[in-house]
């Protein structure tokens, strides 16, 4: 059985990460805050977006009357022989199960397409390093294969400070590996971010466009119940709102937009306007997927660093209450042999 000291150390050491945790708990609390902030003040320009290529589809001609084939290549459906997938995890880790889980559905996916060709762009430095110890790295455009997967690009250090320029940058490489037709479609992985306990990983089809403002989600993975309950926990104890920001203003402003039955004018055709804004509602999907990747990873960490607070906590209890007994024994060892001494002079 260990000595007194030695648990009396032990103690110690458990307090000094107990402090840590406590305070990385609280950090990613605040760095919460400030991405639901973020993700929150780029939905009215996605929503209002949205509503005015909605509206432009009203007075577009999409597809060509004699062929019948779209006029814009990122509507253009075709087999899916090759895919291209973006994955967005987080770049630390002290995050729970949040990048295990992003792995996990990276590699259902995988499984579930066996007999096509997928390359992969990982964003974030947690989905990259998973992935190059199983596939191989072969960059865009290459005119052979490096295997069935690859890997053929990778944003790395962006998630820190999410930028529309970065945004812009990935969709400008998405879209031009599918007008190019070397991609016939194009998945999305990321977290759906609402709230601390609303939140889920899908998978979405960015390309081809479907429906505009609907996010055509394939896979979904909610969270479980227990999951639920300690975000809620850590929230509640962090000072972390659990209700999901109203829009109600936002959403009743943007959908008036292009409703009334007027002929609206626009400066250049309608059809040339759709061409231009098709491809900036693809950049600021992938800019909002990012922002709410973010805020789920801090909701994580928040939730990963209250565990580990807590359980530190009891093992302090535990390891106390161990010191006292060997204490204990310890004293009544020695009156023993002080009583032993005295009763045989």
């Amino acid at each position: 059985m260990a000595n007194v000291l030695d648990i009396r150390r032990r103690i110690r050491s458990v307090r000094n990460t107990r402090q840590i945790t406590k305070a990385m708990k609280m950090v990613s609390a605040a760095k919460l805050r400030r991405a639901q902030e973020r993700a929150l003040s780029a939905r009215p320009y996605a929503q209002m977006l949205a509503n005015v290529l909605r509206s432009l589809v009203s007075r577009a001609d999409l597809y060509d009357p004699e062929t019948e084939m779209p006029r814009h290549p990122l509507l253009a459906r075709r087999p899916q022989n090759r895919i291209l997938l973006v994955v967005v995890s987080g770049e630390k880790g002290l995050a729970g199960a949040f990048n295990t889980n992003i792995h996990k559905a990276a590699t259902q996916f995988l499984d579930a397409h066996s007999t096509k060709d997928i390359d992969i762009v990982c964003v974030g430095r947690k989905i990259r390093d998973f992935l190059q110890r199983r596939f191989p790295v072969q960059p865009a455009g290459s005119e052979s294969r490096a295997g069935r997967v690859q890997i053929v690009g990778e944003y790395v250090g962006i998630l820190s400070q999410v930028t529309m320029e970065h945004a812009s940058e990935l969709a400008e490489n998405v879209i031009d590996l599918y007008t190019r037709a070397e991609v016939d479609g194009v998945y999305l992985i990321y977290n759906e971010f609402k709230s601390v306990i609303a939140q889920r990983l899908v998978v979405n089809e960015v390309l081809p466009v479907g429906e505009i403002g609907v996010a055509a989600t394939r896979e979904a993975y909610e969270l479980s119940a227990e999951d639920k309950e300690r975000a809620a926990e850590a929230a509640r104890t962090a000072g972390v709102s659990l209700e999901e920001p109203s829009t109600a203003e936002i959403d009743r402003a943007a959908a008036q937009f292009g409703t009334r039955p007027v002929d609206y004018l626009y400066e250049q055709p309608a059809q040339e306007l759709f061409q231009a804004l098709l491809p900036k509602y693809v950049a600021v999907d992938g800019f909002r997927a990012m922002l709410e990747s973010v805020a789920a990873e801090h909701a994580a960490r928040m939730t990963a660093m209250d565990a580990a607070t807590t359980n530190a906590s009891k093992m302090i209890d535990s390891l106390t209450l161990v010191m006292n007994r060997v204490r204990q024994a310890k004293i009544t060892k020695e009156i023993i042999e002080i009583v032993s001494g005295a009763t045989a002079q």
